[in-house]
Parts: structure tokens; C-alpha cells; sequence
């Protein structure tokens, strides 16, 4: 459980020659983040000089330029830090481009050729699982109706999920006041943090049930607290009021363990992987039948190009993604990916929904919006992860003005 979160972001601007500028970030709860700073800036001499047509014409190249320096990449490999590091750094090379194509990133990417679109997912270790060729076949059946996709994601935007109504701490009043409030406003699906008190979680679980009745659905978020034993055991306390999924049972590393819950818990669903730290993970994940729903995150993983794996792999095994987002940029970013996910990979909203905390996007220069308990489709060039110079001014570390008078 995380009891005293300071959220933070390790910020990243890449510039040209030109003054084109594309903006990248690494999201952490506080502490710590001064060593992503440091982290990335152990990779200045792999991205300094290095020509932005190359990259263009080659966006999977310079992301394992990146991951090829062979003394930072002992301290992962592609995991932990360093990989976070390199996908700041990939996130903003992608903003980068969907900035000088003048186009929103789910858009840039949504009108690439297939073939195109393929050559920028990184396959390695994946192959015995779902190869490139599979992987281009799968895009491919998707061309001819993508247009119609686009138009519904235009109207009708893609489906969201609430956090806000279910944080630890909240006294039922309030808890029922945010749950009314969030179906008001067009949400069908509610997440609720659970773990510390049995008793209390089937008070609170109970309540949000009798609010929102049949027609919405409930998921429960464990933040990795259980033993597998005790969470089949709390899960099924639970059952009476129908959580659509648990997330985040046990060990976010533990794939035998997810899987035994998996089977012993259904029909509640099993979701986990915001701290799934890489795409080889999610292949055990999702190839060993251990999850139902695929979370992703924009910041564990390292970017665009190692998410589209996770993310093709999903749908060839047909578990649907619900990215997790919440903290600093994330909403910004996975609604892109979703968007991707919809109009060229799995062509499916089924089950789909992308996680919403209504805080902090009033840092950022083109917020995420949400219409009807829907995130509406960006439409400015980018990733949507420029933050506001006068955020910056205030809170960048330790000069910011909000950092000086806390120290004063």
C-alpha cells in the first residue's frame, strides 16, 4: 500500500537543431525520483547528436541504441531504473514525432502501413510466443475497418474507469457521495482499493454495490498485499457482490502465484502489471494463462515500442488491456495507446476500459478530458505530455518555487 505518496514525475525534453521540441516523463510517488533524473541522465551521450530523420526512419533502432550500452544495461537489463529511464526518453522521441507530423500520437501511429507500424515493436524474446510475422498478419486484417474505428473513438470516445470514488481512508458517506457522483457523470465502471480490513471491505464493497445497483461494474485493487492463500480466501468473501476483477492480488513478479489465484477466485477476474516490468514478463503473464485483464503502464514499460508488444500478444491470447494510469501524465498518455489498441490491434472495446484519477491533469498543456465517462480523443499534435511551464517553474526539484518555501 502506498501510505504517504509525494507524486513526481522525472521530466524530459529533447530538442533539435531546428527548436522542435518533444516532451517525455517517468512517473514515481516521490523518493527515488532524484535517481531516475540521474538515471537518465547516464544516457545524455546516447541521445545527444544523434540525427532525428534516423530515428524516424528508424524509431526501433534508437530504442535499443539506447539499451545497448553494455555497462548500463548490467544494471537492468531492461528493468528497473535504467529501462524506466530509456522509456522517459522514448516517450519523448514519440512526442517528438507526432509533434513535427502534426498529428496526436494515436493518430501517427494509427496511419502508419502496417508494415510500418510492425517495424516499430521490439519482438526480441517474444518470438517463440507471437512472432512479426503473426503480429503484421494481425494488423493487416484490421486495415480495411480502422476507418470506421477512428470515426467511433471521434464520437464516442473510448470507455474510462474511476478511481477517484475508492481510496483507503475515505468514510462511507463519502465513499457513496463519489460513487453517486461518478455514475452521474457517465462512468459504468468503479475501482475500489481494498486490503487492510476484511470487515471494512465488505462494508465498503457492499455499499458501492448498493448504490450503483447491476449495471456498473466493481473492481477491487489489492496494491500487492496478499499471500496467494489469503487473497483467494478475501476474494471470495467478496464474491457476493460481483467484483468484476481483482487487481494487483499478490507479488506483481509472481506468475504461478497469479495463476493459482486465477483459477480459484473465477469469475472474478485477475488484472495486474502496472508494475509488470517488462514485455517478457507480460509474455509468462499472459502466454501462461496467469491474468485475465492486461494493465499496462506508460512508464514501467519502456515506451510505445515494447507496449505494442504486450499489447499484440494480448489480443492474440484475447485478454483485454485496461492500462493503469492515475499518477503524473498517465491518463495523458495511455489513452493513446488504447486508442491504438482499438483502431489496429484488437479492434475491440469489449471489456476494455482505461483507468481515470481526476487530479493533476491541470499541469499539463493538453490535458485528457473525459465526456460521459469516456476519455475524449486528443486531438493536438503529440503525446499529450507537455507540462505547463509555469508547473515547471513551481515544482521542478529543488529550485521550484513550491520546494523553496517548504524549505524556508
Amino acid at each position: 500500500m502506498n501510505v504517504d505518496p509525494d507524486y513526481s514525475a522525472t521530466y524530459i525534453t529533447l530538442e533539435t537543431e531546428s527548436g522542435a521540441c518533444g516532451y517525455g516523463l517517468v512517473f514515481t510517488i516521490g523518493r527515488g525520483n532524484d535517481l531516475c533524473c540521474r538515471a537518465v541522465e547516464a544516457m545524455a551521450d546516447r541521445v545527444l547528436g544523434y540525427d532525428f530523420a534516423k530515428i524516424q526512419s528508424d524509431i526501433l533502432g534508437f530504442y535499443r541504441h539506447l539499451q545497448a550500452d553494455s555497462q548500463l544495461r548490467w544494471l537492468g537489463p531492461e528493468k528497473g531504473l535504467m529501462h524506466m529511464a530509456a522509456g522517459g526518453i522514448m516517450n519523448a522521441a514519440w512526442d517528438l514525432w507526432a509533434r513535427l507530423e502534426r498529428k496526436p500520437l494515436w493518430r501517427l501511429l494509427s496511419d502508419m502501413p502496417p508494415e510500418q507500424f510492425i517495424a516499430c515493436v521490439d519482438f526480441r524474446y517474444l518470438e517463440d510466443v507471437m512472432c512479426r510475422s503473426e503480429a503484421l498478419a494481425l494488423v493487416q486484417a484490421n486495415e480495411a475497418t480502422k476507418t470506421e474505428r477512428i470515426d467511433t473513438l471521434k464520437n464516442e470516445g473510448y470507455p474510462a474507469y474511476t478511481t477517484s470514488a475508492g481510496w483507503l481512508g475515505y468514510n462511507d458517506e463519502k465513499i457513496e457521495s463519489l460513487v453517486r457522483e461518478a455514475v452521474d457523470q457517465g462512468f459504468r465502471h468503479v475501482k475500489l482499493k481494498i486490503g487492510q480490513s476484511l470487515d471494512d471491505d465488505l462494508r465498503r464493497v457492499g455499499l458501492v454495490r448498493k448504490c450503483v445497483g447491476d449495471d456498473v461494474k466493481i473492481m477491487v485493487d489489492a496494491n500487492q498485499i496478499w499471500e496467494v492463500d489469503e487473497a483467494v480466501e478475501w476474494v471470495n468473501s467478496l464474491a457476493e457482490m460481483r467484483p468484476w476483477f481483482i487487481e494487483e492480488p499478490t507479488s506483481p513478479d509472481d506468475i504461478l502465484g497469479h495463476r493459482a489465484i486465477k483459477s480459484r477466485v473465477a469469475p472474478v477476474l485477475v488484472a495486474t502489471g502496472e508494475q509488470c516490468h517488462n514485455r517478457v514478463m507480460f509474455k509468462q503473464f499472459i502466454a501462461h494463462d496467469a491474468i485475465d485483464i492486461v494493465q499496462i503502464d506508460s512508464c514501467r514499460l519502456a515506451s510505445v515500442n515494447e507496449i505494442l508488444a504486450v499489447l499484440l500478444m494480448a489480443a492474440k491470447y484475447k485478454k483485454p488491456g485496461c492500462p493503469h494510469a492515475g499518477g503524473v501524465g498517465l491518463c495523458e498518455m495511455v489513452q493513446h495507446l488504447s486508442m491504438v489498441d482499438y483502431v489496429r490491434i484488437s479492434a475491440d472495446m469489449t471489456d476494455r476500459v482505461i483507468e481515470f484519477v481526476d487530479h493533476l491533469h491541470e499541469h499539463f498543456e493538453d490535458p485528457c478530458q473525459i465526456k460521459n465517462g469516456a476519455y475524449v480523443t486528443p486531438s493536438q499534435p503529440g503525446y499529450s505530455t507537455k507540462m505547463l511551464s509555469k508547473s515547471i517553474d513551481h515544482f521542478a526539484f529543488p529550485e521550484g518555487r513550491e520546494w523553496v518555501l517548504r524549505s524556508a
